[in-house]
């Protein structure tokens, strides 16, 4: 009886896809602010790396704020579309005018650019909160199966890597062609910003729209209440507290601060370390959209065979060992040396194969936190969908955040030059830079493997969890 699996809810393919879908927005903005916004502001604009890593810093203070705020907000949500809609509908214009302006920059000096970056990269995360967040949640809403969370989760990192990769490879090869000056063309780097702002526009709409049907059959919101900052607070904590949730949580940080600092460095490794052009950079993107491809079979297929805890802890193991090989084999004199075809296409499959086993488990983790809400709400009496995914979003925008602030710090550290060209960087600062990366982070990735190690909730578990919420309420108590 203990392993008895009960009838779930089920959903159909296009509604994988809507849901899915949606991804696109937080991805495209994602692979902006990871791999883009430290290099476009301190090489391009001309604002020091250790000021934009601060402006970053303190609009993950505001994220601290928001996103709990955000997902209590829409739990509780009373109107007739439901708790998520309104949200996800209202917030596409906005996000996707604010996100242009962020990359059209006024000609000011430092410190008002500084004000000026600060103000926007606050104002979009908080936009895109109101969007993410809600959407991101309905996961734990549309079905209780095990193995489907898995799969909509699946198509959720599927759609949100395609949606970075494309702006990036538009952005590589398109918009900052060789010929008008490469990665330092400014007027390519606005027409980005305009590209990327109608794409997130298009995804919020369309993922919003295509789910629209389903709000009939959500979780209805608990009955309203006079607003109470003490009983709030309390039940945001005791929501919090649980312990598979937190072992993920801090987890999903740790690696989303090593995360941070990997993609934030990417470009400089790319343009100064490795010396690619911008053109090549763009080609070596290419591959990863097969990479978000196979993830999204194969995580799938790691959840029906193993479980999401084993799965997950063994995916990310192997990826965390192949992150830092790289450096480590060109640091030893044991790598193809720059400008040869034997550099490009063996870090064109070393980062393929990594690029997988990242978007594997971090799907695995998300259908994890999924099944984190029936967990709590046998505890609590309550149902925290918004909640959950409020800390888990939290933590992956510390991949721009905690993350952006020490590879911009190790860039003021070795004093490495704003503004500079391929082929100015000295070899001793370059591999100065390699030293500190390394261990940074591998310690942050190794830290974070050993959390969720500490996640407790498997198949059964869960199957255990949905016969008790299934039982008359007399029975539970």
């Amino acid at each position: 009886m203990a392993t008895e699996i009960l009838p779930t809810r089920r959903v159909d393919f296009s509604t994988k896809l809507f849901y899915g879908f949606g991804a696109v927005a937080n991805g495209a903005k994602s692979n902006g602010f990871n791999y883009l916004l430290l290099f476009y502001y301190s090489q391009v604009v001309g604002l020091r790396a250790d000021l934009v890593s601060i402006g970053i810093l303190i609009a993950l203070i505001f994220d601290a704020v928001s996103d709990p705020l955000v997902g209590f907000i829409s739990d509780n949500f009373h109107s007739r579309w439901g708790r998520r809609h309104p949200f996800m509908y209202a917030s596409g214009i906005p996000v996707a005018i604010a996100y242009y302006f962020l990359w059209s920059p006024p000609a000011w000096d430092e410190n008002m650019l500084f004000l000026y970056f600060v103000s926007m990269a606050v104002l979009i995360r908080t936009l895109i909160t109101f969007y993410e967040i809600p959407a991101t949640a309905l996961v734990a809403e549309l079905t209780d199966d095990y193995d489907q969370r898995t799969e909509m989760m699946s198509f959720r990192y599927f759609f949100a890597w395609w949606g970075g990769l494309t702006m990036a490879i538009l952005n590589y090869l398109v918009f900052l062609p060789e010929e008008k000056g490469g990665l330092e063309y400014v007027q390519g780097w606005q027409n980005y910003g305009l590209a990327a702002s109608i794409i997130i526009f298009l995804s919020i709409m369309i993922s919003t729209a295509g789910t629209h049907r389903h709000i009939p059959f959500l979780r209805q919101p608990p009955p309203k209440q006079d607003f109470d900052m003490q009983r709030t607070i309390g039940e945001l904590k005791e929501t919090l507290s649980n312990r598979s949730f937190f072992a993920l949580f801090i987890s999903a940080l740790l690696s989303a601060v090593a995360a941070g600092v990997s993609t934030s460095l990417s470009i400089y490794f790319s343009r100064h370390f490795w010396e690619f052009t911008s053109t090549e950079i763009g080609y070596m993107n290419l591959p990863y959209f097969l990479s978000a491809f196979l993830a999204l079979l194969i995580a799938p297929w790691v959840s029906r065979r193993i479980g999401k805890k084993h799965g997950a802890m063994l995916v990310a193991g192997l990826a965390f060992t192949m992150a830092p090989m790289p450096f480590i084999l060109r640091l030893l004199g044991w790598f193809p040396d720059n400008g040869t075809d034997a550099l490009f296409w063996t870090l064109v499959v070393f980062n393929a194969v990594e690029v997988t086993l990242i978007i594997t488990s971090s799907a695995l983790i998300a259908a994890m936190i999924a099944d984190v809400v029936e967990d709590s709400e046998l505890r609590t009496g309550r149902r925290s969908e918004g909640i959950f995914f409020a800390a888990n979003s939290f933590a992956q925008k510390a991949v721009n955040g905690l993350g952006v602030v020490v590879a911009g710090q190790i860039l003021a550290y070795i004093q490495f030059p704003t503004q500079a060209k391929p082929g100015d960087i000295p070899q001793e600062t370059l591999f100065e830079l390699a030293y500190l990366y390394i261990p940074v982070l591998l310690m942050f990735y190794l830290s974070a493997l050993a959390t969720l190690s500490l996640y407790q909730i498997n198949r059964a578990d869960h199957s255990a969890n949905l016969r008790r919420l299934a039982e008359p309420k007399e029975r539970l108590v």
